[in-house]
């Protein structure tokens, strides 16, 4: 009889450990909070059951619902909700809504509203107003977190809490409590202030601070100041939002040790970008999420490329399941959804929660079409999120998907801010190579490299501007032990302040790249003198046999000093080498001088790809996904309006669809198909 008690924690352990590995969840958001009625619930649950629908997102946006007013928390209608999930069977992922703040928290506390650079308090008439980093608002939010986990952190139905919702988006208060907030942060890191000064370089333009109170915000008006200053605000923001949300997540850690963490990332909003990965890398984050929305095209795959992106950029080195807790419905087109569907499988996800159940009723959002219409029929893409429900069942046991990556992609959250003169920002050079590595079918991990091990044999460095002691040191390091870089223009431009470097370029590095750039020229302006009568951006390189076109903005002035030229503009008044490879140590370092574009980026790769052994996914025609998901297991996807034939040299199994095959197979317009290698 002793032996019985320990049964239940035995399956509950089995159950924990399958949440953890072999399933794909398919769900939706749901918003209880528009229509607290107990019969629309039960009806709009069981629809979900119906559908095979194992997870709903629910809580976002939605604080002052739980917490109409100071202290007054209202649950019992919530409680109703998280047992009826449970009872049907379906998980919750509830959010912590600490944003928006209530306007009634607003109202009690001013310093809360955005203050835009010209110094006008903005009345909080739409989401994300409220000043994250000031100390009262980040009280009443942690306090939310406490109240709100502690109640449902052990409820059967729960699966994860939801931390913020889309933390990058919201505009920047500069306001003087701001300001005295950032004095605070300048003092920690520079000390004195002629360290700031030199920093800043306070001699130009007779901007020198003379003493910390006379510090200002780096905008006034619709005028921004110098790129060092500049630098160091979005540093000091980027810092207090992660601070605030490992609060946030420390708080429901505590609480609820069992449930997972998640979110619904977006740090990447022109409005407030911050630098994600101190979340991504703390391992705190336990299972990092974003919308996936591709667009409503079934036809057009760029949409598909930059959503896939976003997977990657959120998850980094995370070995963790992915979950896309927010998916397209929109007015995508018939098996678009389902074509997304499998393609964010082949990057680690395992979870496609559809964004919305119901057309909402009101407010900014209630021309966004769910799949339930406004009067409370279900339409075509609550019928495909059935589909891919079911068919993910069959799949399931060999998911979720870890990638195997052989290539790192930098990012550099300084960078990003510090290139926003250019023509392209570095998270632009950054997606147009990870969209190479997509079409060909290569595992990628996107690093931070100065938090990175870097264990890859390849690590490309697009447009990483901002070059400080310890990244160069390590760049350096990874080359010399044997490994190679690709490293493209706009790199190792200034120095961790944001300065121009007055050595030679690329800063830090140029031994070992072997070369010296001495600046840029604008290839609109040089084309004048074109003897092939090139226009605008347009640029040809001659790289191995081929003349390649593309473009780019500009083109670096390359002084190779024992690099080996590899390639060159021919399409200007004379030879502009602009690709160079070095030996250092036991390994190479590859610059290209032009932005990164795929017309180049793409050979280059092919280039040394069976010399570096990269891994590479099954051998497939243009235009299909694929992925080994095991020794035995092959996942395919036709991206294509064209049947695809696919020849796995093996004879298999469809374990998608019940069927044989004794060796090629055709693959229909945008299907996917999973195999068993017999």
């Amino acid at each position: 009889m002793r032996r019985m008690k320990y049964i239940p924690i035995l399956l509950l352990l089995l159950f924990t450990l399958r949440l953890n590995a072999q399933q794909l969840f398919v769900g939706t958001n749901y918003h209880p909070h528009d229509d607290k009625n107990i019969e629309k619930w039960k009806s709009d649950i069981q629809l979900m059951k119906n559908a095979g629908f194992r997870v709903v997102r629910m809580g976002h946006l939605a604080w002052d619902s739980y917490e109409p007013s100071e202290g007054n928390f209202d649950f019992k209608w919530f409680d109703a909700v998280m047992d009826l999930m449970d009872k049907a069977g379906i998980k919750v992922i509830l959010d912590i809504a600490i944003r928006p703040a209530p306007i009634w928290l607003q109202h009690k506390i001013p310093s809360i509203n955005v203050t835009d650079a010209s110094g006008n308090r903005l009345y909080p008439n739409h989401r994300y107003m409220e000043d994250i980093g000031d100390p009262e608002y980040q009280k009443y939010a942690v306090r939310y977190t406490d109240v709100l986990s502690k109640r449902y952190g052990h409820h059967p139905a729960l699966l994860a809490f939801g931390i913020d919702n889309e933390s990058g988006d919201g505009p920047i208060s500069y306001s003087e409590q701001a300001r005295l907030r950032f004095i605070e942060w300048l003092k920690q890191k520079y000390k004195t202030i002629a360290q700031l000064n030199i920093a800043w370089a306070g001699q130009r333009w007779s901007r020198k601070i003379n003493e910390f109170d006379e510090v200002g915000l780096p905008a006034s008006g619709n005028v921004s100041g110098p790129p060092e200053r500049v630098l160091d605000f979005r540093r000091f923001e980027s810092d207090e939002i992660n601070e605030f949300l490992l609060k946030v997540i420390d708080k429901v850690n505590t609480n609820a040790p069992k449930a997972f963490v998640n979110t619904n990332a977006w740090y990447y909003s022109d409005k407030r970008y911050f630098d994600y990965s101190q979340i991504a890398y703390s391992g705190k984050m336990t299972r990092e999420g974003c919308g996936f929305y591709p667009g409503n095209s079934l036809v057009n795959n760029y949409g598909l490329m930059d959503a896939s992106f976003g997977i990657a950029r959120i998850q980094f080195e995370s070995t963790n399941p992915f979950w896309c807790t927010e998916f397209t419905t929109m007015t995508a087109v018939p098996n678009s959804i389902r074509k997304s569907a499998y393609a964010s499988l082949m990057y680690g996800n395992q979870m496609v929660c559809g964004w919305t159940w119901q057309s909402m009723h009101g407010g900014e959002e209630q021309y966004l079409e769910g799949m339930m219409d406004w009067d409370g029929g279900v339409n075509r893409k609550y019928d495909e999120y059935k589909q891919i429900a079911s068919e993910f069942k069959k799949i399931e046991r060999f998911f979720p998907y870890k990638v195997k990556a052989d290539v790192g992609l930098a990012f550099s959250f300084p960078s990003q801010i510090a290139s926003s003169t250019f023509p392209e920002r570095h998270d632009a050079q950054l997606a147009e190579c990870f969209n190479v590595f997509f079409r060909k079918n290569i595992d990628t991990r996107v690093v931070e490299i100065t938090k990175s091990p870097l264990n890859y044999k390849l690590l490309v460095i697009p447009g990483v501007t901002v070059m400080d002691t310890v990244t160069a040191r390590k760049i350096r390091e990874f080359i010399y032990n044997g490994s190679t870089v690709i490293m493209t223009a706009n790199s190792a431009v200034t120095n961790e302040t944001g300065k121009v470097f007055s050595a030679t370029h690329p800063g830090l590095l140029s031994d070992v790249f072997g070369i010296r750039v001495s600046g840029y020229e604008e290839t609109e302006n040089f084309n004048e003198i074109s003897p092939k009568n090139f226009k605008n951006k347009d640029i040809e390189v001659g790289f191995g046999s081929k003349n390649i076109k593309t473009e780019s903005a500009r083109f670096d002035v390359i002084h190779p000093q024992g690099a080996k030229v590899l390639g060159s503009i021919t399409s200007l008044d004379k030879s502009y080498p602009v690709i160079t490879t070095n030996k250092y140590g036991k390994g190479t370092a590859i610059y290209l001088g032009l932005s990164a574009k795929s017309a180049l980026i793409d050979p280059l790769i092919d280039s040394f790809t069976d010399s570096l052994s990269l891994k590479q996914g099954p051998e497939v025609p243009e235009g299909v996904m694929a992925r080994f998901i095991d020794s035995k297991h092959i996942l395919y996807l036709n991206l294509t309006g064209k049947p695809q034939t696919i020849d796995p040299k093996h004879a298999s199994k469809s374990i998608l669809f019940d069927k044989d095959y004794a060796g090629s197979f055709s693959l229909a317009p945008y299907e996917p198909e999973f195999i068993e290698l017999r």
